[in-house]
């Protein structure tokens, strides 16, 4: 099968989108397109459609379906820079290949990530995970942001220290912290990147992890318009009820009591208020 040539993301191969502070995002290499799900798809389902509507549609029934081994045919292969926190994170979707930069035989720069003052945060109450809304007092946005880039920059210098005793890279990177910025290969294909995506992308994610993602999504709609259409109809901005939250909504609709309480009420409300178009209250960034 020839290779899928897709001229929007011909032009963006190898261009640096920058995110966060220092971080970027690059589409190193592709292969498939939204023309490689549908044939793929065709040898199951038949000749099928032609035109690019029908074609669409197709997709559109694969994604709302779940028939999702036509699109493990199309694969990206990204080079990303982030933090190594945000790394920690990003390493728990086991569906992808990763080659990371090895501090055992390279000097690390002494690159660090540092927020942005309105991202400094108090710690939520009600989510043990998240940040809360409430706003920080300007001097201690300032202290917090100072704190932080003298720690960085006094780790670094323990670690200059320890090179410059010949002591092993691999243990001198042990003194640097979870801010610093690593690099990385990472290669995975279009089934797991939505997957990626569509929790990533959730407002519940952590902020750092959410701004990857949001140009991950945009190059990936380069590539597969067709997809990511599908993807953000079907599963991005889509509502889905468990059986007792469709037992609630039933009530609702008879004009009775929702029935439900505490952070299960909490939760239906908040798909209830995507049903009517309402933006979510969170306690989260």
């Amino acid at each position: 099968m020839a290779h899928c040539i897709v001229e929007a993301a011909e032009q963006i191969l190898d261009k640096e989108y920058k995110v966060l502070d220092k971080g970027l995002v690059r589409l190193v290499d592709y292969m498939g397109s939204d023309e490689r799900i549908v044939q793929a798809a065709r040898v199951s389902y038949g000749k099928g459609t032609k035109t690019y509507r029908e074609d669409s549609g197709l997709i559109n029934y694969l994604l709302r379906n779940e028939h999702t081994s036509p699109f493990e045919q199309v694969i990206f292969t990204f080079h990303i820079k982030l933090p190594i926190f945000v790394a920690r994170q990003w390493i728990r979707h086991r569906t992808a290949r990763v080659n990371e930069i090895s501090g055992r035989y390279s000097v690390m720069e002494p690159e660090f990530y540092v927020p942005e003052n309105a991202h400094i945060s108090f710690q939520s109450l009600n989510n043990k995970q998240g940040r809360s809304a409430d706003e920080v007092e300007p001097q201690l946005v300032q202290d917090v942001s100072a704190m932080l880039e003298s720690s960085q920059g006094e780790a670094y210098k323990h670690y200059e220290w320890l090179l410059s005793q010949n002591i092993a890279r691999e243990l001198a990177r042990v003194v640097l912290p979870l801010s610093l910025y690593t690099e990385w290969y990472w290669q995975i294909d279009l089934h797991n990147l939505l997957r990626f995506l569509q929790l990533r992308l959730d407002a519940h994610a952590q902020l750092e992890i959410r701004k990857y993602a949001e140009v991950l999504f945009d190059i990936g709609k380069l590539v597969c318009p067709a997809v990511f259409e599908a993807f953000d109809e079907h599963m991005l901005n889509a509502v889905h009820f468990s059986k007792t939250e469709k037992e609630a909504l039933a009530n609702m609709l008879a004009g009775n009591d929702a029935g439900l309480s505490g952070r299960a009420n909490e939760r239906f409300m908040e798909k209830i208020m995507l049903l009517n178009g309402s933006k979510q209250k969170r306690d989260v960034l």
